[in-house]
């Protein structure tokens, strides 16, 4: 019989040290990307389904719980991504005609979990530039997300750049409906050539040609002069090729200890991103930290089709590698009606100090906070003294 106490697959709990260490995680993050001059934004958990879903694609639509409103007989949605809900922000309620630089972070839900030890429930935490269309918009959200694993204690990342244009680039004229581009999208991103192969064959020869080196244009630098080697010279792959050189030279000038690398043939969210699209690693890790990119489209649906770039990470795994902050010092104090020891107690917390007063017959439990000074009467007054 199974617990009425479990919780379901995939779903858990985050007991107090650990939520600690998010929670000074989730600050120092929202801190850093006010520093940048970014807004905070706090969309609600579930709307309706058509905003929720909108220009994001078929795979957001498998990952979104969907319930039935009560009140309205409509049905909503609980958010498994919060950027269309930020530009649907952007786009009606903000209005504005300038550049909006907008933050959030808060739970999102998916149906399926990512990856086998993947949570079904991330804490997302996301930046978005809405209004500017060039590379220093692009560049920005790259810095912030570096910035930001820097501050978690993440050392060496790897930052993998692509660019969905290159594969539009190379299919462009192609006569493929949006289920055949998926499909070859997909066995890209799978690097399966036999798939390719029997997919590919409404291509023409060239654009076959393109598709299978685009399965091996992945690794350093050299990648990039492979690839004006190997694809067909269009306007939209030279394009995304000399804004991948230009923004991957800034990055490397910035943050020397930064390795960028390049996959062009992985088109994760092909049908999401509009143009350069980039992934952070820790160091020798398989799952991305961070993902993000260029995503123009993403307001079209509200009416306001206007650049939008930016990234979005889970905190959770990303607490798991980031070292936990030093255990912060706290006082102990007698639990007692004195008016003294509570006015004492009151002034020390308004100071920023944790005091823990404790309560009569728990005198000798021990708790996570790490107690170095405790709160005693000397003649009358209540003083601290070193434990």
């Amino acid at each position: 019989m199974t617990s009425a106490w479990l919780l379901p697959e995939h779903i858990a709990d985050v007991l107090p040290a650990q939520a600690r260490h998010i929670e000074d995680l989730r600050r120092s993050l929202l801190d850093l990307a006010r520093g940048y001059g970014f807004e905070l934004v706090i969309p609600p958990l579930l709307e309706h389904l058509e905003s929720l879903l909108s220009g994001t694609g078929h795979a957001l639509d498998l990952r979104t719980f969907k319930l039935i409103d009560q009140l309205s007989g409509r049905t909503l949605g609980v958010r498994a991504d919060t950027t269309p809900q930020v530009a649907r922000i952007d786009a009606h309620l903000l209005n504005r005609q300038g550049v909006a630089r907008l933050c959030y972070c808060g739970p999102v839900l998916h149906t399926r979990p990512a990856g086998m030890h993947a949570t079904r429930e991330p804490l997302q935490f996301g930046a978005e530039i809405y209004g500017h269309a060039g590379l220093e918009a692009d560049l920005e959200v790259i810095e912030l997300a570096l910035d930001g694993l820097r501050a978690a204690g993440v050392e060496q990342p790897v930052l993998d750049l692509g660019d969905a244009r290159i594969v539009r680039g190379v299919l462009a004229g192609a006569p493929l409906d949006a289920t055949q581009l998926e499909a070859i999208v997909d066995a890209l991103s799978a690097k399966d050539p036999a798939a390719l192969d029997a997919l590919a064959v409404l291509v023409p020869a060239e654009g076959r040609a393109a598709l299978h080196a685009l399965l091996a244009l992945y690794g350093g630098p050299e990648v990039l002069a492979q690839a004006r080697e190997r694809l067909p010279r269009r306007a939209l792959i030279d394009a995304a090729l000399d804004d991948l050189e230009r923004l991957a030279a800034e990055l490397q000038r910035m943050h020397p200890q930064v390795r960028v690398g390049f996959d062009l043939g992985d088109m994760s969210g092909y049908a999401y991103y509009s143009g350069m699209r980039f992934a952070v690693y820790a160091s020798g890790s398989s799952d991305a930290l961070v993902r993000g990119g260029r995503y123009d489209e993403v307001g079209a649906v509200f009416g306001r089709n206007r650049p939008a770039v930016g990234f979005s990470l889970d905190l959770k795994p990303l607490a798991l590698l980031a070292p936990p902050a030093p255990v912060r010092g706290a006082i102990r104090a007698p639990w007692s009606s004195d008016e003294r020891l509570r006015q004492a107690v009151r002034k020390l917390r308004s100071l920023g100090e944790t005091v823990l007063c404790i309560l009569p017959g728990h005198e000798h439990e021990v708790d996570e906070f790490d107690c170095d000074r405790e709160l005693v009467e000397v003649g009358g007054q209540w003083v601290l003294r070193a434990l």
